[in-house]
C-alpha cells in the first residue's frame, strides 16, 4: 500500500508501530477488544506488558471519539499518537504521548503504569496471539476461510 493510499490515522499508526518495536514491543494494528471497541494499536512486550496507542489526526478526530477512556481498562499503559500540528493541550496529562509521522515516532510523555489484572492479561495475550497468527496466515493463504 502506497503512503498516498493511507488515511491520516493510518499514517500515524504506521510510524508509531515502527517506534514501538524500538521499545521492545510488537504491535498489532486495529486490535479488536470487544464489540464496538477496537484499539488503533495494541502492543505486547517481552514480559507480557500491554500498551494501547490511539492515533488522532485532528481536533475533530479527538472530539468525536467518546470511547477512549474505555481502552484504559485493557492495557498497562495508554498512549496517544499525534502529529506535530495536533493541539496537545487537548490530551489528558495522565496519558502517554507519541509524536508521530509515517516513518517513526518519538515518545514525548511516558504513560503511567496501571497493571492489568492477571486474568485479563491472560485473555488479552491469547487474543493478541490469535489475531496476529490469523493475520499472518491470511497473508500466506488468503483463500483460507477465517475461524
Amino acid at each position: 500500500m502506497r503512503r498516498s493510499d493511507l488515511q491520516p490515522g493510518q499514517i500515524l499508526a504506521r510510524g508509531t508501530a515502527r517506534a514501538l518495536q524500538g521499545f521492545g514491543m510488537v504491535p498489532v494494528l486495529e486490535m479488536p477488544l470487544r464489540p464496538r471497541l477496537r484499539a488503533d494499536i495494541m502492543a505486547l512486550g517481552r514480559k507480557g506488558e500491554i500498551w494501547i496507542v490511539e492515533c488522532k489526526s485532528s481536533r475533530a478526530d479527538f472530539r468525536s471519539d467518546q470511547k477512549w477512556q474505555g481502552y484504559v481498562d485493557w492495557c498497562d499503559r495508554y498512549f496517544w499518537a499525534v502529529d506535530t500540528d495536533f493541539p496537545q493541550e487537548l490530551l489528558p496529562e495522565d496519558t502517554g504521548l507519541f509524536i508521530a509521522d509515517g516513518f517513526g515516532a518519538e515518545m514525548a510523555r511516558e504513560a503511567p503504569l496501571v497493571a492489568l489484572a492477571p486474568a485479563r492479561r491472560k485473555v488479552l495475550t491469547i487474543e493478541f496471539a490469535r489475531v496476529a497468527a490469523g493475520r499472518l496466515q491470511n497473508l500466506i493463504d488468503p483463500k483460507l476461510s477465517p475461524l
